[in-house]
């Protein structure tokens, strides 16, 4: 097979091999004449397009020709234009069959995970030191270098991490909420078996600025220090760390429902292939988990623009429709305050692997949330508090994201790539690429290759085969990322500094 013609609507193809230039191929069993050198992963027209017609990939456009094309000719940035560029007014049309959520309705299977006080569970049983401003990043790392090495050897202690950030001092309004509610969420998370909140003591988001948003605590397993207020902020911080590590070693790994689960649904150094393997590999997964009574969470809201009404339609009520209409034209607003276009141009390596649009990549990025219906939106720094699949508030930047997933409760985040990124945040990132030469070429930094789609798996293999991995690593299998040691936290920045 030379090329993919994914719908059946479709006017350009995706290439599974460079071609050259007058080089023929067959696609949809039609022989077809390249007329450039174009790469794998890349579109070609199936036949002619007119100036001003839509390119069609997916069923959908994914914007309009700027030039008449020819059949065989490369289809890309240089002769197409996206037609984002307006906030809409939507209607709602839900779906017939997914005007309901469908829970439960598999076979339950289980993971060993720690099931905590409060009746959250983890996947992890980590003590964390969070920062309350990039001040004391530092003196956070160090913390955690000289705890692990004492206390590694303490029963069921998973690791010590320092999750540093550079944020906590000269914000005001919204910013400085926006990284108070996303320390505080990620405070509570139950992958932490403890959490030590290291402030400096002249910072805006000073402790006790900052316990008024963390709200009710366990004083067992959260601590606070203030650096400036002790003569050694070393000695006193492993001390607390030890009372922390004491708590830990009671929790011990046991059967846990999938049901309990929150998965994170992240895409990242995109490509052609993105939307054809592991973007709907991972849609399966979702439905999968979904269908067993767990939870699953969609972000990148730019990466919705051109794919939003798909989402819409599958809005569990009228009320869920409402708020994917306010996060999509939030966003835009977003874009607009800031003198920006309503569009956000797919990264420099995005374009090289193939993609030409925002709505291109969108209609491949939404392809993560499966066919399940949409049972709530979470805004950023919030936690998600409803089983099914729901859409999260937060931009398409990797870290941004990644560390707003985490917040929202996500225990792992599956991250699909074609271009490869070594990214991980504070929860399990699996990394799952789109193609089998990122595969063969990073392997030490992806975890499972949706590449093999493309020649001799099924879509139902893999999702077993990605299912049992979730399992696996929910139980304690460090992924890649892990193994390299990334525990990365970004946070949403759109203020003043002061």
């Amino acid at each position: 097979m030379d090329a993919i013609k994914i719908h059946e609507r479709d006017n350009v193809a995706v290439l599974l091999k460079d071609v050259k230039k007058d080089e023929y191929m067959i696609i949809e069993g039609i022989k077809l004449k390249a007329l450039d050198n174009i790469r794998k992963g890349h579109k070609i027209a199936l036949n002619d397009i007119n100036s001003g017609e839509n390119i069609i990939k997916y069923g959908f456009p994914i914007g309009k020709a700027i030039k008449d094309i020819k059949e065989g000719e490369w289809v890309h940035i240089h002769n197409i234009k996206t037609n984002l560029g307006d906030i809409l007014k939507y209607t709602y049309n839900p779906l017939k069959t997914n005007n309901k959520c469908k829970l439960a309705s598999l076979p339950h299977k289980t993971f060993k995970g720690y099931k905590r006080e409060n009746g959250k569970v983890g996947v992890r049983n980590e003590i964390w030191i969070i920062p309350t401003v990039g001040c004391v990043n530092r003196i956070a790392e160090l913390l955690a270098e000289r705890a692990w090495n004492k206390f590694k050897g303490v029963d069921n202690l998973d690791g010590v991490f320092a999750l540093t950030h550079p944020y906590g001092c000269s914000q005001i309004g919204d910013d400085l909420l926006s990284t108070q509610k996303i320390l505080a969420s990620i405070t509570n998370h139950p992958n932490a078996a403890g959490v030590l909140i290291l402030g400096l003591g002249c910072e805006n988001n000073h402790i006790e600025s900052f316990k008024k948003i963390l709200g009710d605590y366990n004083s067992d397993r959260v601590k606070f220090l203030i650096c400036q207020d002790v003569e050694d902020e070393l000695a006193e911080g492993l001390k607390l760390i030890e009372e922390i590590a004491n708590y830990a070693k009671k929790y011990k790994r046991e059967e846990i429902d999938i049901a309990e689960l929150i998965i994170g649904l992240k895409c990242g150094g995109s490509d052609g292939f993105s939307g054809i393997t592991a973007n709907p590999l991972i849609g399966s997964f979702s439905d999968k988990l979904v269908d067993m009574g767990g939870s699953t969470i969609l972000t990148e809201v730019p990466e919705m623009f051109g794919a939003e009404t798909i989402l819409m339609e599958r809005a569990i009520n009228k009320n869920v429709f409402e708020k994917i209409v306010s996060l999509i034209n939030n966003f835009k607003e977003y874009f607009i305050s800031h003198n920006q276009p309503i569009y956000e141009n797919p990264a420099y390596g995005n374009i090289q692997g193939g993609i030409t649009t925002l709505e291109e990549k969108s209609l491949g990025c939404t392809q993560k949330g499966g066919n399940s219906p949409v049972v709530d939106v979470v805004d950023y720094g919030e936690v998600v508090t409803k089983k099914g699949l729901s859409l999260l508030n937060a931009p398409g930047n990797d870290g941004v994201s990644t560390s707003a997933l985490a917040a929202a409760c996500c225990h792992l985040i599956l991250f699909s790539t074609g271009r490869g990124t070594p990214f991980g945040t504070i929860v399990p990132t699996i990394k799952i690429s789109t193609n089998s030469n990122l595969y063969n070429k990073k392997h030490n930094w992806i975890d499972l290759d949706a590449g093999r789609l493309l020649s001799d798996a099924t879509k139902e293999a893999l999702t077993d085969e990605l299912f049992s991995l979730v399992i696996d690593v929910a139980s304690g299998k460090n992924t890649k990322a892990e193994k390299i040691g990334f525990k990365e936290v970004v946070i949403f920045k759109r203020g003043v500094t002061v």
